[in-house]
């Protein structure tokens, strides 16, 4: 049994090793290269900033259209790349989840 308790002590200790940028000998690891985790964070907020863009300016032309001030092509054309965003926003959303999911799934 404490052979049992061990392996789990051991894993959690690796674990907490990895998860501070350690490598599995307990040292540093020389390949942690933050700039793309920066640089992939910067493109999801870009495009997050774009989506919601898209979703004011579609907003901003319903309104105008209802007060008769927009043409109303430009109206439903706005509307329709929203609707479009809003899709795709979503389905990255599903994908992410799924695939964060299958990580938890994964064998230890």
């Amino acid at each position: 049994m404490s052979n049992v308790a061990m392996g789990f002590a051991n894993a959690a200790k690796a674990y907490a090793n990895v998860a501070d940028g350690q490598a599995f000998g307990g040292q540093k690891s020389a390949n942690t290269n933050t700039d793309s985790g920066d640089q992939f964070a910067s493109l999801v907020r870009s495009a997050i900033d774009e989506a919601i863009k898209i979703g004011e300016k579609s907003e901003q032309l319903s309104i105008q259209g209802v007060n008769d001030r927009a043409d109303l092509n430009q109206v439903v054309t706005a509307v329709a790349e929203a609707e479009v965003t809003l899709q795709t926003v979503v389905s990255v959303r599903d994908k992410v989840l799924e695939s964060y999911k299958q990580i938890l799934r994964m064998p230890i």
